[in-house]
């Protein structure tokens, strides 16, 4: 037997106010949603649980013994919030999180509204900047945590002292100047006949595109290098070269005169939140703030942009 319990409070109504009627005028619908509600639940447990009588509908010893079921789910949830106001009342202070643009816009800061409501005594700041930047300020403690991109493909031990949460992981995509390849069925990329960008060591897909040429064997990286994909677009499109790049950094920027194409083997890249691993018994503002990272980060949907 298997009920859907959003349907009990339907019956918990009826079983409240005395019938149909009375329940539909308690919950503002219609007596037909509350009937479809009862006879599903009906459905569901294979037993009569309401009997129409001259005053109206009573309970079955059924219908009776499920709505003291539904008594205790609404028992439950009314505690559940209690503990969860309890909760974010008890949460205060402010955490510094840092990280790279395309994370900030796409996944942090579209989440800040529903947290400041959630958790009004927890004030979050962002820092955006160079990753070196961000682990110093780590290190000296004026950042809580720190969003990093890697490529998953390769090991990359935590830093000693530091803990990294997993965040998300998405695809490498690879970058070329439009109509650079008629089909995109299947692509020798040790033929693409144009060179590779990206490799400063600062540029996020740096690592995987040396993983790449490093199996293939291709071309030399040309003079160009990039910091921001904004830049990298722009090269691509100019026709400079091809890149890597991942969906979420392409949430924000213009894909103009550029194809993103999705080509097995390019691996993945993955993110994490970095945090110095003393620092998640001590604060427990810093727990609260790396849930709701968490919970931002695996409801984001690259399919919800058309990527």
């Amino acid at each position: 037997m298997s009920i859907d319990p959003r349907r009990l409070r339907f019956l918990l109504a009826v079983a409240r106010y005395g019938g149909v009627l009375a329940a539909a005028d308690e919950l503002t619908v219609t007596p037909s949603a509350v009937s479809q509600q009862i006879a599903k639940l009906e459905r569901e447990t294979g037993h009569a649980l309401l009997r129409r009588a001259p005053g109206g509908s009573v309970l079955t010893p059924a219908g009776l013994a499920l709505a003291e079921a539904a008594e205790d789910v609404e028992r439950a949830l009314a505690l559940a919030r209690s503990r969860l106001e309890e909760t974010a009342a008890t949460v205060s202070g402010s955490v510094r999180i840092g990280g790279f643009q395309s994370f900030l816009v796409s996944v942090l800061a579209p989440a800040l509204p529903d947290w400041r409501q959630r958790y009004p005594a927890l004030l979050f700041e962002t820092v955006e900047a160079d990753e070196p930047d961000l682990m110093r300020a780590l290190r000296a403690g004026s950042l809580d945590a720190v969003a990093v991109e890697l490529d998953a493909d390769e090991s990359y031990p935590s830093p000693r002292g530091m803990t990294d949460v997993p965040l998300l992981d998405e695809p490498w995509k690879l970058v070329v100047p439009s109509g650079t390849l008629l089909s995109h069925d299947v692509v020798d990329l040790s033929r693409l006949g144009m060179p590779w960008l990206g490799l400063d060591p600062a540029a996020a897909s740096a690592q995987a595109v040396r993983r790449v040429r490093r199996e293939l064997g291709g071309e030399e990286s040309t003079q160009h290098t990039f910091f921001s994909y904004q830049n990298a677009l722009a090269l691509v499109a100019a026709g400079q070269g091809v890149t890597l790049a991942p969906a979420l950094a392409m949430e924000s920027l213009p894909a103009t005169g550029v194809d993103l194409l999705d080509i097995p083997g390019l691996g993945m890249r993955r993110v994490v939140l970095r945090h110095l691993t003393r620092s998640s018994a001590a604060a427990p503002t810093l727990a609260a703030a790396t849930a709701l990272i968490r919970e931002a980060a695996a409801a984001f949907s690259y399919e919800s942009s058309g990527m």
